[in-house]
């Protein structure tokens, strides 16, 4: 089983998220988060001052799927979040020991 952790534009949340359930993913988390990349955040003007926003803001999407999903899902990300700019964000995947549903006790894949 893998974890993947998607950071991704606010604006490509909806496309990501129909790309994910398209593929046949069943659940995911979603959590807003600030960072920044290469693009070291960028300056914005207010009432004349410029000001510089270290932070911008993005989106983390955490799906857990299963060892033959993971191209899928991670392709799927790909293609929806992507608009060829810098700042659209980063894939991290990573190796799950175990899962378990609180409700039934379930461990595994069946927990997914």
């Amino acid at each position: 089983m893998k974890k993947i952790e998607a950071v991704v534009r606010h604006h490509k949340l909806d496309d990501v998220k129909e790309a994910l359930v398209a593929v046949g993913l069943q659940g995911m988390t979603i959590t807003e988060v600030r960072g920044f990349g290469r693009q070291r955040g960028h300056t914005e003007t207010y009432r004349g001052a410029e000001y510089r926003i270290d932070f911008v803001p993005k989106v983390k999407i955490e799906v857990v799927v299963d060892d033959g999903m993971l191209a899928k899902a991670v392709s799927s990300i790909v293609d929806a979040a992507k608009t060829g700019q810098v700042g659209d964000g980063k894939i991290f995947v990573s190796e799950l020991a175990d899962v378990v549903r609180v409700r039934t006790g379930e461990s595994g894949k069946a927990a997914i």
